[in-house]
């Protein structure tokens, strides 16, 4: 074995067990608890080798040593396979999420699973209305002069608004403008509805005009609206388990950016469908969670990400676990919002 692939099975035993002792790691604790073919000298040795070149640090306190940021994403990069969950936390996960009545209810079940399998705080985007399509456009007649526009997405949102109209009108008019909707806008990206308004306004019969170009408006407002920047948190109690050495000084900054959600939201921007992303410490490009790593990953159909899921915590985490739930679960999400 060369000596780089050495160091690297001492870099993840001196992970896996500061991960799941909590206590900072010594040459002989490695030497007792790992088969790793070498004298303790020898791993004494790797171990100033991995200091030197920052991948572990001595906390101050202490005669072991700790994973440096670069450590663990080294430890990450260098992960042979993403060990999947069994089979009886995949039943779980099925179980769990298979009682959703919609939307709202898979995303916030999701929460509270990711929370409980990982015991990190979890996390979880509504679909981004962005990356949905209309799939059908309702008119509910209110009364003589009002109208409520019910926009269905594929992705399962439902967003409602109610429209004051220039004139009275009659369920004969609603009945024509819901046809007339549902065939422009029908299917179309959200992205891409606000482009077939000036079409439908020019092919509308000139007694409806009127009324499309107010309904149309509304229907832009709530496209463009930020509403569909909502997270779902859940495990929030999961930090109070954290050492002393994970978060030196306050969790606060870090409860904040979670309830501010935006730091959160800009780091769930970049996910995919394909890829769980892990983001180590100072990678997180905010002073908040410069002590935290994020596991993410799209959710969606096919290649396609509706929105994201992750889990926030120490850098000290079990990573192949993390990763895992965070995929299962994603996946799940996805074959349930594709069935709906």
């Amino acid at each position: 074995m060369a000596h780089d692939e050495r160091r690297l099975e001492v870099l993840r035993a001196i992970v896996q067990d500061y991960v799941s002792t909590n206590d900072p790691v010594g040459s002989k604790a490695l030497a007792e608890r790992h088969d790793l073919g070498v004298s303790p000298a020898t791993i004494r040795n790797d171990m100033a080798v991995l200091e030197e070149q920052g991948y572990i640090t001595q906390p101050h306190t202490s005669a072991g040593r700790v994973p440096t940021d670069k450590g663990y994403r080294l430890f990450v990069d260098r992960l042979s396979a993403v060990k999947p969950l069994s089979v009886a936390e995949r039943r779980a996960i099925e179980r769990f999420l298979d009682g959703a009545v919609d939307l709202h209810d898979v995303l916030s079940r999701s929460v509270r699973l990711l929370a409980q399998l990982t015991r990190q705080v979890a996390v979880v985007q509504y679909p981004t209305l962005s990356r949905s399509a209309v799939r059908h456009l309702e008119v509910v007649h209110l009364a003589a002069a009002r109208l409520m526009l019910v926009l269905i997405t594929d992705t399962g949102r439902v967003e409602q608004r109610v429209v004051d109209s220039p004139v009275d009108v009659d369920a004969e008019a609603v009945a024509e403008l819901r046809t007339l909707l549902n065939s422009a806008f029908g299917g179309a990206k959200l992205v891409e509805a606000g482009d077939k308004v000036p079409d439908l306004l020019n092919t509308a019969p000139p007694h409806l005009r009127g009324l499309i170009a107010t309904v149309s408006a509304t229907l832009m407002e709530t496209l463009v609206e930020p509403s569909e920047d909502r997270l779902v948190i859940g495990g929030t109690a999961n930090l109070a388990r954290a050492n002393a050495l994970d978060f030196p000084g306050t969790l606060r900054p870090l409860l904040e950016a979670l309830e501010e959600q935006v730091v959160v939201l800009r780091l769930m921007s970049q996910v995919d469908a394909s890829t769980v992303l892990v983001r180590i410490g100072e990678e997180n490009a905010h002073e908040a969670l410069t002590g935290a790593s994020f596991v993410s990953v799209g959710y969606g159909s096919g290649d396609r990400a509706l929105g994201g899921l992750g889990v926030v915590g120490p850098t000290r985490m079990d990573y192949p676990m993390n990763m895992a739930a965070v995929r299962a679960v994603a996946r799940y999400v996805g074959h349930l919002l594709a069935e709906s």
